[in-house]
């Protein structure tokens, strides 16, 4: 592993706050994806940025300059399949949960922690006081008055064991581990970099819980998301900075040699492409300025009844009083709104506030083009987790707006006539459902969103599937089969985001922070 140049040392603090979680203090970034940390306080931008609101336009950056010495050639025609969603078996099997977590904690500095006893803490999160394995934090370190858990003052369900907190006594790495992961994908999100270049989007790797390969463990099925925040080296030149480590992962479709592909990778991931720091590096996980970056569950190890796939979101954070620690943090579901603020029978005092700023976000949910409906949330308004099960309608918007106050109704319907839009208000909030992870998952399959438009479905609750029974084959490769979400609406479009920033089109005008691709969430 190369050296790390600290990219993210240039950068201000952009207006960061922080807010307290499980009795921790944690980074907390204000606005974001479903899982995609994106910097919200577009007020106050890192000085460092220099023009980066100008060069977020699409212009090129000077002559000369290290970013835009590949700015004149054009794009490739992007393959999805090598460059975006990479799924190939032969490529993955460098990519192991334990070679990640062991860089992590190198590119730290933090000595005497192993890999299994990081991946321990993660999951003793989960548990309860009574149930703990370490020091914490823990789920039920704050409650109510009532005993119930609390993060961002909204239910915490605390997933003890023998559910995922289990995880905190296992080995993953032991042989025949009954928490074993294996890498099913690595996700190159360039769509999710702030228009204005603070950083240059995510870069992600997927991992599933091996138990949940065969059909009897269906029940017992756990993916990880490592969704590292890149920085931009060249910051001044504003997303334009960018441009050198997006057409590596370009030219990936031209390569016809699978191994040379994997190298590539490899050395984006662990090493570090030319100027830019390796993708593998602690800061990238939320320990930044900008609060970037995160880790991302979806979780269904519950053996025991009421069983609820649980989406969770967590910050990699390395606390110093006076020693060093690193520890996963639980933080909030991004762009995750807690369900019961959409409805008349909410109790909570941010209900009104909530549904006030809901309607600011009408334009963006009433897209005619379905790949960039979007919302953004207010850090205060989001919970800690998103649940998606029938029988559970915390994160089921549309079951929460049937009670919401005619009002709410009035001012949703006010905002569409006002647009010259024929959507209805419960077309709006079907479309706020997809941005929830829970409904991206699970609520959103085959979804009516108003126009004739239907949001196609996941796998059943994953974008990946890591059930042998649906590998499939092409071009002689064995590779992890993805959802008509991905294929048929998403990756066109994170297609198009790339060939056009390569071949100088300028994007859509928007707030400096907001995604190049035009979703806040996914």
């Amino acid at each position: 592993m190369r050296k790390s140049t600290s990219g993210w040392m240039g950068m201000g603090s952009g207006g960061l706050t922080t807010r307290s979680a499980l009795g921790l203090t944690f980074v907390a970034s204000a606005l974001t994806a479903c899982g995609a940390d994106t910097e919200a306080n577009v007020g106050t931008l890192p000085q460092a940025l220099g023009s980066a609101a100008t060069a977020g336009s699409g212009t090129p950056p000077a002559p000369g300059g290290t970013a835009g010495a590949s700015a004149a050639l054009p794009a490739p025609n992007v393959d999805v399949r090598r460059s975006l969603a990479i799924t190939d078996q032969p490529i993955l099997v460098n990519f192991g949960l334990q070679r990640v977590l062991q860089q992590i904690i190198t590119t730290s500095g933090v000595a005497g922690l192993t890999p299994t006893a990081f991946f321990q803490q993660w999951w003793d999160t989960q548990n309860t006081n009574a149930l703990a394995v370490g020091p914490g934090p823990h789920c039920d370190d704050l409650t109510d008055a009532n005993g119930t858990p609390l993060l961002n003052g909204y239910p915490y369900t605390c997933r003890a064991t023998p559910a995922e907190g289990s995880q905190a006594s296992c080995d993953p790495f032991a042989a025949g581990s009954a928490c074993s992961y294996s890498p099913v994908g690595l996700f190159m999100r360039f769509d999710l970099a702030p228009a204005d270049g603070r950083h240059c989007g995510e870069y992600r790797i997927v991992y599933a819980k091996d138990s949940g390969r065969t059909a009897d463990g269906t029940q017992n099925r756990n993916l990880l998301i490592f969704e590292a925040a890149l920085p931009n080296p060249h910051a001044n030149q504003g997303i334009r900075g960018c441009q050198k480590i997006v057409r590596a992962w370009a030219d990936l479709s031209t390569e016809p040699d699978i191994d040379k592909r994997r190298i590539q990778l490899e050395r984006i991931y662990f090493n570090g492409f030319d100027e830019f720091d390796p993708v593998v590096t602690y800061k990238n996980y939320g320990e930044n300025p900008l609060g970037a970056g995160q880790v991302r569950t979806n979780s269904f190890v519950h053996p025991n009844a009421p069983r609820v796939w649980s989406l969770r979101e967590f910050k990699i954070q390395r606390p110093c009083s006076p020693g060093c620690s690193l520890a996963f943090m639980p933080v909030t579901d991004k762009v995750n709104p807690f369900g019961p603020l959409f409805g008349a029978t909410s109790n909570d005092a941010n209900a009104a506030a909530f549904q006030a700023e809901f309607v600011t976000q009408i334009p963006s949910l009433a897209a005619s083009d379905p790949s960039t409906i979007s919302m953004n949330v207010s850090e205060v308004f989001n919970s800690g987790q998103s649940q998606a099960a029938a029988a559970v309608t915390e994160t089921n918007y549309p079951a929460n707006f049937a009670t919401a106050p005619i009002a709410f109704r009035n001012a949703i319907q006010a905002s569409l006539t006002a647009l010259g839009s024929s959507l209805t208000p419960d077309d709006i909030v079907q479309r706020a459902q997809v941005n929830a992870c829970a409904g991206c998952h699970r609520f959103s399959n085959n979804a009516i969103l108003g126009n004739s438009v239907v949001w196609p479905p996941s796998t059943g609750f994953t974008h990946v599937s890591e059930k042998d029974a649906e590998l499939e084959t092409a071009g002689g490769v064995t590779r992890f089969h993805i959802s008509d979400t991905l294929v048929n609406l998403l990756l066109p479009h994170r297609k198009q985001v790339v060939e056009d920033f390569l071949n100088n089109v300028p994007h859509p005008d928007g707030p400096p922070g907001k995604p190049i691709g035009g979703r806040w969430g996914d």
